[in-house]
């Protein structure tokens, strides 16, 4: 049985991605993972190919399912007619969108570690649309986009940063992009604040 660990040691796979970099907001991102005490502990950039996307996006198996399912949906909310009704179909179409969109230009990818790192990090960014995410998440500041505008250009929606959505996934996405001696293990002081039973050692 895989050894239980503390919830300071969790980690979380996040990508900046192309619009991203683009728009020059790689610090503005950071510093928000920063700010609520994650730790930063790899980080790289890199010009991914289609078939890594691909393989990025289906490390869950369900994932086009999924996806297809949500997307027909959506569609339906809105008034549209989905493209098929078939969630593999549009699961598959989605994919093929998101592969054009993250190997069109750099993007950042990293791993930050902490305190339920996969759920705060989901918190931060807001959800998938940028119109639908709340004031004070990266996608609800820094983003105006919509499905609706996606769909109509045929394109994914610009959202700027994906991140894992669950511990498993995490793992498996980390595993995709990093190899084990890229992610390095060190303390900073916050740590002691953060983590610590008792804050002690602050006074002389």
């Amino acid at each position: 049985m895989e050894k239980k660990h503390h919830y300071k040691e969790e980690k979380t796979f996040v990508m900046i991605k192309p619009d991203g970099v683009q728009r020059s907001l790689v610090g503005d991102i950071v510093h928000r993972f920063e700010n609520v005490g994650l730790k930063l502990v790899a980080i790289k950039m890199l010009l991914p190919t289609q078939d890594e996307v691909e393989k990025h996006y289906t490390v869950n198996p369900e994932w086009k399912r999924n996806v297809g399912e949500k997307s027909i949906e959506g569609y339906r909310k809105n008034g549209v007619t989905p493209p098929s009704e078939d969630p593999e179909e549009v699961g598959n179409i989605v994919l093929g969108y998101l592969s054009d969109y993250l190997a069109s230009g750099p993007v950042v990818a990293m791993v930050w570690q902490g305190g339920h790192a996969v759920h705060l990090v989901r918190k931060l960014i807001g959800s998938t649309e940028p119109l639908s995410s709340d004031v004070g998440t990266i996608r609800g500041d820094y983003v105006m986009d919509s499905y609706e505008m996606a769909d109509g250009d045929g394109r994914a929606v610009r959202n700027l940063i994906h991140a894992s959505g669950s511990y498993e996934e995490a793992r498996a996405e980390i595993a995709h992009w990093f190899s084990e001696n890229e992610i390095i293990r060190y303390h900073i002081i916050n740590e002691k604040i953060l983590y610590d039973v008792a804050i002690d050692g602050v006074l002389e």
